[in-house]
């Protein structure tokens, strides 16, 4: 991985800020998903000043939480946030925001804040996965999705690893121990599931089914991509892409290196936030 890159995700060089203003000013970035909620508060348009993460999204008091946590991080009230922008799934149901943006959208601004060369981002998330393209100034030009089906989501991982009777965040440790790759050749996941049954059956490691539901998940995500168009860098954002088991899978599926940062879950709500100050920058001239 090339040095500003490890630099980055290690804390030792800040990404990219926008243009500070004048005094401290704070926006909110919320990303209410299907199973997740996210926020995000910058202070200046730059510096993280607070982040949260609830498992609960869109319909439950995820968002409210999930909104508590973070003002209560960054040791300020609603009153404080100039602007707020809301984006993924249940963005139109938050009342709040002053403006609701596209998780596509978001994805794509957070991750150039953190990888300005990235071109390519893949976006699994809980009910679906995306392939973005993105250009030199962080803005998506094209995209392709899969929401039609659980296969290839972090829904399938949650179903596997229910079945497999481990906690999800076990799949990198038991992924990494494999000795080969057991292929999961269903794309239905409710016949994948009985595969994977099925292997279990039949004496298989369960490292070895467990590389095989992270390649699956590549696999099936990597096609997207494909479709979109791959070019380089390429960088893998939402929950799935803290499984380091699906992001050396994907690396083999794609043929590239795949850039990750520990915040990968927070960039479409960082993504927001940093829209968020753009937009009261222009609203303001910057004051």
């Amino acid at each position: 991985m090339p040095a500003l890159y490890q630099a980055r995700i290690q804390g030792r060089l800040a990404p990219a800020p926008l243009p500070r203003y004048n005094a401290p000013m704070y926006t909110l970035g919320i990303d209410i998903g299907s199973t997740t909620s996210k926020c995000v508060v910058l202070r200046d348009g730059a510096d993280i000043a607070a982040s949260s993460i609830v498992i609960a999204g869109t319909g439950t008091n995820g968002p409210a939480r999930a909104l508590e946590q973070a003002l209560g991080g960054a040791g300020i009230t609603m009153g404080d946030i100039a602007y707020t922008v809301a984006t993924g799934y249940g963005r139109m149901k938050y009342e709040n925001a002053d403006e609701q943006l596209s998780e596509l959208s978001c994805h794509a601004i957070g991750v150039h804040h953190m990888f300005p060369s990235v071109r390519t981002v893949i976006d699994i998330g809980g009910q679906d996965a995306k392939a973005l393209k993105v250009n030199d100034r962080g803005r998506m030009t094209s995209f392709v999705m899969n929401d039609k089906c659980a296969a290839g989501t972090g829904r399938f991982l949650d179903v596997m690893a229910q079945v497999l009777q481990m906690d999800i965040s076990d799949l990198e440790v038991q992924a990494a121990r494999a000795k080969k790759i057991n292929a999961i050749s269903n794309t239905c996941t409710v016949f994948a599931e009985s595969e994977v049954i099925s292997q279990l059956s039949n004496g298989e490691a369960i490292s070895d089914i467990v590389a095989g539901i992270c390649d699956s998940v590549a696999k099936r995500t990597a096609a997207l991509a494909e479709r979109v168009g791959v070019e380089e860098d390429v960088c893998m954002s939402g929950g799935v892409a803290r499984n380091g088991g699906v992001r050396k899978a994907m690396e083999r599926a794609l043929g590239v290196p795949v850039l990750f940062s520990p915040l990968s879950q927070l960039m479409g709500a960082l993504g927001a936030s940093i829209a968020a100050a753009e937009k009261y920058r222009d609203k303001t001239g910057g004051l």
